[in-house]
């Protein structure tokens, strides 16, 4: 499945840059890319996204593929991290290799360390799925931010594309983000499309060390761009202009770029990408979003009664109009 082949571009990426590390003599860098790792791509994403898989159905080929990439990156990880967290990671690979007998060494410190393979990589996979939780990670935060819970479903979210190589990535994840953040459908608009009207404002912590005392002079030139300057800035992340007769290139470092929020939708951006959700919610939405809260209780009173995901369970619920409408539709 593409999203192993994904993980498996992502281990050995960190294989590639944590080696670096080490031979730079800089572990807290190696440790730093080993915990994003884990945490980001791993456990929040790879371990969240597959877990049917690892639970759901026979012990079949799609299972095994999943358990066996799993495996295979926590395996990596003790070795990459057992220079730094000795004691731990010699615990963890013993553990892995105990049952398995993949490997014979006493120790993950007798072990060979990991070797990058080229071929694993695949940097357009990789930057599909960055985009992907890139844009997700903004939905969850404007549902956080208007207190709108995962489980509600919403109708719409906008995303401006910069370029037809963007379009044609978003396109390819958007089924995997519709189910994450939970909405019915996703919209992609031209930059140029003028719905999403962006503004720009200088970033003075990156202006000041480099411009000194002509800081105010770009300050203000920045604050007098045009829509197609911004539009510019944003697409090729550089931008030429003339400052007291000197050329002077300023990069998406040296500015924030935001969007105007559009009545009955909220905007965010983070890393080139917009997105505008809209939050309305329609009486369809809210019957569904009822719904799902209902299975959500029914499961958590299973799981605290003892009971398997697979055992049938018998339920009564007390006559509701809200909820009966809810339930039956």
């Amino acid at each position: 499945p593409e999203i192993d082949q994904w993980i498996m571009s992502q281990l050995h990426t960190l294989i590639k840059f944590v080696d670096e590390c080490y031979e730079d003599y800089e572990p807290t860098k190696a440790a730093r890319a080993i915990s994003d790792f884990v945490q980001e791509n791993l456990s929040n994403w790879y371990v969240r996204l597959c877990r049917r898989r690892f639970w759901k159905g026979e012990y079949a080929h799609d299972k095994i593929a999943a358990y066996q990439t799993l495996y295979t990156c926590l395996l990596t990880i003790s070795k990459l991290s057992a220079p730094i967290a000795p004691f731990f990671m010699d615990k963890l690979y013993r553990d892995l290799t105990g049952s398995t007998q993949t490997e014979q060494f006493a120790s993950v410190h007798l072990a060979e360390f990991p070797k990058f393979v080229e071929n694993f990589v695949n940097k357009t996979l990789e930057s599909k799925m960055q985009k992907a939780q890139t844009i997700s990670s903004l939905v969850l935060s404007l549902r956080k931010k208007e207190m709108i819970k995962v489980r509600q479903p919403l109708q719409k979210v906008m995303i401006p594309v910069l370029d037809e190589n963007q379009r044609v990535e978003i396109e390819a994840i958007s089924e995997l983000v519709k189910a994450e953040v939970n909405v019915k459908e996703i919209v992609l608009l031209d930059d140029d499309s003028g719905i999403l009207v962006k503004q720009i404002k200088p970033n003075f912590k990156a202006l000041g060390p480099r411009f000194g005392k002509d800081m105010g002079l770009i300050s203000k030139e920045i604050q007098s761009f045009s829509a197609d300057q911004i539009n510019q800035l944003d697409k090729q992340g550089a931008l030429d202009i003339v400052i007291a007769g000197n050329t002077v290139t300023l990069s998406l470092e040296d500015v924030e770029i935001t969007s105007q929020d559009i009545e009955g939708w909220l905007v965010a951006n983070s890393n080139g990408i917009t997105v505008a959700l809209d939050i309305t919610i329609s009486e369809e939405l809210k019957n569904e979003g009822i719904a799902r809260e209902l299975v959500n209780r029914i499961q958590n009173i299973r799981k605290d009664s003892g009971f398997e995901v697979t055992d049938k369970i018998k339920v009564q619920i007390k006559r509701s109009g809200l909820l009966e409408e809810a339930i039956l539709k």
